[in-house]
C-alpha cells in the first residue's frame, strides 16, 4: 500500500469522528463508562467479524500481551476522558478542547525518527492553544469554573490520543486486527468499572439507542481501523493536520443539529485552532518524504 493511498484511508477516521459528539450528546444519560462499554463491544465485534472473513485471525496471535496493553489503555483512556468531559461541559467547547490532539500529534511526531519539526509546526501549535484558551475563558465573559472539569478532561483527551498515535508507529508491526482485539478488551475493562463506580442508566428512547449504534460502527468502530493504517503506514504529520477538519465540521454539526449554539467566541475559537493548522499542515507539505518510510517500506 502507498504511503498516499494510507493517509487517504486514515482521512476516513477524520470525518467519522465529526460525529462523535453529536452521536455522544444523543447517547445520554448513559454514564461515560457504560457507554464505553456499549459502543467498544459493536466496534469489537464488528472488526473481529471483519478479522475472520478476511483470513487474518492467525496474526493476532503473533502480536505481544504489550501491545494489545498499549492499544486497550489508548482507546479505553481516551473515550473515558471524552465521554466523561461532554457530561460535564458544553458539548462544542469540550469537543473543540479535545480536538487539540491533531496539533499535538504534529508536535509530538517531530520526536519520531525519520520525522522533523518546523517553525510552522510550532506556530500551528500557539494558535490551537490559543484557541483552547479562548474557549475556557468563555470569550472574554468570565471564566465559568463550573465547567473547568469538563474541559480539563478534554484537554487530557487531546494529550491521551496524540500520545498513543504517535507511540503507534513505534508498534508499527502490529496487524490492523488487533484493533478489534483493542476494543473488545476496552469493553471488557470499562464494564466492571462501571457497576463499582455508576449508576446503570439507559437510554429510554429509540434516538438514544441508534446515537449509541452509530457510535459503535463509526467514530467508535470503523474509524479506528482505518486510523490504524493512516498513523501506522502514511503520513502522520498531514493526517494529524488534516485532521482538523473534524473539529471544525464536528462544530456545525452540532450547531445544525441544535445541541449548541453559534456563538462569536466558538467562530474565534474554531478560526484559530483550524488556521493553526493549516499553518502546520503547510510546513508538513513542504518537507521532503522520509527515505525510511518510502512506499516498498512502510510499517507492516
Amino acid at each position: 500500500m502507498s504511503r498516499q493511498k494510507a493517509t487517504a484511508i486514515g482521512f476516513i477516521a477524520v470525518l467519522l469522528w465529526a460525529l462523535l459528539a453529536l452521536f455522544t450528546v444523543g447517547s445520554a444519560p448513559t454514564p461515560p463508562l457504560l457507554l464505553n462499554t456499549l459502543c467498544f463491544a459493536i466496534g469489537g465485534t464488528l472488526g473481529l467479524i471483519w478479522t475472520l472473513a478476511s483470513g487474518t485471525a492467525g496474526e493476532l496471535r503473533k502480536v505481544p500481551l504489550k501491545v494489545y496493553a498499549f492499544g486497550t489503555l489508548g482507546l479505553f483512556g481516551y473515550h473515558a476522558l471524552y465521554f466523561s468531559a461532554l457530561r460535564l461541559a458544553p458539548a462544542a467547547e469540550a469537543g473543540l478542547i479535545a480536538y487539540l490532539w491533531p496539533l499535538l500529534i504534529v508536535v509530538f511526531s517531530g520526536l519520531l525518527p525519520g520525522e522533523q519539526l518546523r517553525r510552522g509546526h510550532v506556530i500551528g501549535a500557539v494558535l490551537g492553544f490559543a484557541g483552547a484558551a479562548l474557549i475556557i475563558a468563555g470569550g472574554g465573559k468570565g471564566f465559568s469554573a463550573a465547567h473547568l472539569p469538563g474541559y480539563g478532561l478534554a484537554l487530557l483527551c487531546a494529550l491521551t490520543w496524540s500520545g498513543y498515535s504517535v507511540l503507534s508507529r513505534r508498534v508499527g508491526s502490529a496487524p490492523t486486527a488487533s484493533v478489534a482485539v483493542f476494543c473488545l478488551a476496552t469493553a471488557a475493562l470499562s464494564f466492571p468499572l462501571h457497576l463499582l463506580f455508576e449508576e446503570t442508566i439507559l437510554p429510554d428512547h429509540a434516538l438514544g439507542w441508534a446515537a449509541i449504534a452509530g457510535l459503535g460502527l463509526g467514530p467508535v468502530g470503523l474509524a479506528f481501523y482505518v486510523w490504524d493504517i493512516g498513523v501506522k503506514r502514511g503520513d502522520i504529520q498531514l493526517l494529524g493536520t488534516s485532521s482538523y477538519a473534524a473539529p471544525l465540521l464536528s462544530t456545525i454539526v452540532l450547531v445544525v443539529a441544535g445541541a449548541a449554539a453559534a456563538s462569536a467566541t466558538l467562530f474565534w475559537a474554531a478560526l484559530l485552532i483550524t488556521g493553526g493548522a493549516l499553518i502546520a499542515a503547510r510546513a508538513s507539505l513542504s518537507k521532503p518524504a522520509s527515505p525510511a518510510l518510502a512506499d516498498d517500506q512502510t510499517p507492516r
